[in-house]
């Protein structure tokens, strides 16, 4: 066994940090990923193994499908035996003898494992002591840094994360490493992927944010308060050293780790991009949340919302000129108020935001899905005190709702101030990913404050749809809708000049023209006023060219 290598004398962050896998030995780590690739252990691999419904099912934490499958293909040493011993192993927590993992990784062998901190030797064989799982995206530099050059190859890496409860019994360790779940990739989805200089991935977990911000980013800042996530997220990193392009003796050349709370790490720094899935989950005051008690993935140690407040007041100031951030979050809403009355209070009136609000759910609905989320129903008495510590806390602040959703904030990049303020709710199903649309959004608003709407000439979008509707043997339609078939998928209600505007939108004609044409048509009407009419249709034309109804020709 060779040596541990140091591989940078700047990354503090140790390569042997307890209870975590070992990222210090290259040579098995090479070898890992070698035996991994020979398995076909990717996520098309393991879909062909398990089949769909087996898959699609795992996919929602349950294993009974695919313990089934990998169980008919278990036993013997063909290729498609020993990738179903280490599906087996990683994603169902079942022990397997020495001798199949063995031959599972020929290179690295059972030792290698052990030594690497992936499994422990056991009374009945070998047991695995992380999840590691492929996982993979289209796109693999969804833009590179200063080449605009789209690259539609594919990623495929592995991550390492701790067991969830699914795959564990009792209630989990409270510096549980969260793997790849749907919060996270909800942020993958959302964010608005341009090549940057400098990145910050807040609060990094695993790791999955700061894989997908090298496929754009010059150089990531990964950081958070868990020394253990970070030994995970390094872990990650070097195994996936050859398909994130990162040298694995000096990756600090393109990724620095730091351990910290909230802004502290990166204190008088500036990014072009910032991203976070932060621990914003709402917990009472009430339960004994000394640092030892919390579950750092999730609670964030501070009363209420102020996780969330706290940094999208304080995240606009380590932006650079025409900086973003992009962050989910939770938002208390207060009896009789509407939902964007608090996150509206929060941002800077000189910082351009952008909220979507996906979800709301009342205090008892919160409390479940939180105290189920950790496994804390395992234990009876412990779930009870907490759930009604849950009650008890929103009601002494008269909190009748909990809304969940994406943040988009920017730091002007001239003296203008704000372009962009929009607090909406959209909670049906949208297009995923969603960041191309929500970036083609933003530029819009910006070519609106940039451009003589009257001067422009518009196209109808390709997705967009027209409906009308009348009653049998009205003369004329009562309702008209244009839908949306991609991105947030709006519907937007015309009146009758509006549906006449946009039906003369295939780009020969100016906006201005165009409303002359319907004032012309309009002004013998009685008490017609063409500047009035003039006025509000610009606006909702200027709507329609921000939603993506009509576009720039």
């Amino acid at each position: 066994m060779t040596e541990p290598a140091a591989l940078s004398p700047a990354s503090f962050i140790s390569g042997n940090t307890p209870d975590a896998p070992r990222s210090d030995i290259p040579g098995l780590l090479e070898a890992l990923a070698a035996d991994l690739q020979s398995l076909d252990y990717t996520v098309d691999g393991v879909a062909r193994l398990l089949g769909e419904s087996a898959s699609e099912a795992l996919n929602r934490d349950q294993l009974i499908p695919a313990l089934i499958a990998t169980g008919s293909a278990a036993g013997g040493e063909n290729a498609t035996a020993l990738l179903a011993a280490v599906v087996r192993l990683f994603l169902l927590a079942q022990t397997q003898q020495p001798a199949t993992l063995d031959a599972a990784f020929p290179t690295l062998r059972t030792e290698g494992l052990v030594t690497l901190g992936l499994v422990q030797h056991a009374d009945d064989g070998v047991s695995a002591m992380v999840d590691l799982r492929p996982y993979s995206w289209e796109g693999g530099a969804e833009v590179s840094a200063g080449d605009d050059a789209v690259d539609t190859s594919t990623v495929e890496l592995w991550v390492a994360s701790d067991l969830a409860a699914h795959q564990r019994p009792g209630v989990l360790r409270h510096d549980h490493v969260l793997g790849i779940g749907q919060a996270s990739t909800t942020l993958v989805q959302a964010t608005i992927r341009r090549p940057v200089s400098r990145a910050l991935d807040l609060g990094t977990g695993c790791g999955i944010q700061t894989f997908h911000l090298l496929q754009h980013a010059t150089h990531v800042t990964a950081t958070d308060i868990s020394e253990r996530a970070l030994a995970f997220t390094r872990f990650n990193l070097l195994l996936n050293a050859a398909s994130l392009h990162l040298d694995p003796s000096n990756p600090e050349a393109r990724v620095t780790l730091r351990l910290g709370s909230l802004l502290e790490p990166v204190a008088e720094e500036a990014f072009d991009l910032v991203v976070s899935n932060p621990p914003f989950v709402i917990t009472p005051r009430s339960l004994d949340l000394s640092a030892p008690n919390q579950f750092t993935y999730r609670d964030g140690g501070l009363p209420g919302d102020e996780i969330v407040s706290s940094l999208i007041r304080g995240l606009p100031t380590i932006l650079a000129p025409g900086g973003t951030v992009q962050m989910l979050g939770n938002w208390e809403i207060s009896a009789g108020t509407s939902w964007e009355e608090r996150p509206q209070s929060w941002v800077s009136p000189d910082t351009d935001v952008w909220i979507i609000q996906r979800e709301q759910l009342g205090p008892d609905l919160y409390a479940e899905t939180w105290l189920r989320d950790a496994s804390e129903s395992r234990d009876h008495g412990r779930y009870q005190e907490a759930y009604a510590a849950y009650l008890q806390d929103f009601a002494s602040r008269d909190v009748s709702g909990i809304g969940f959703g994406m943040v988009w904030l920017r730091r002007p990049a001239g003296a203008g101030g704000r372009v962009i303020e929009r607090f909406e709710e959209i909670t049906y199903p949208i297009e995923q990913p969603v960041g191309p649309h929500l970036g083609a959004a933003v530029e819009r608003s910006d070519w609106l404050v940039a451009n003589d709407l009257a001067t422009a000439h518009l196209v109808v979008a390709d997705d967009v749809t027209e409906e009308r509707h009348q009653r049998p043997g009205a003369e004329h339609p009562g309702v008209i809708l244009l839908r949306q078939g991609a991105g947030l998928r709006r519907t937007n209600l015309l009146s009758t000049e509006l549906a006449g505007f946009v039906s003369a939108c295939d780009g020969d004609l100016s906006v201005g023209q165009i409303i002359g044409a319907l004032i012309a048509l309009l002004g013998g009407e009685n008490g017609f006023d063409a500047a009035t009419f003039r006025s509000a249709l610009l606006t909702e034309v200027g709507n329609l060219v921000r939603d993506g109804f009509l576009l720039p020709a």
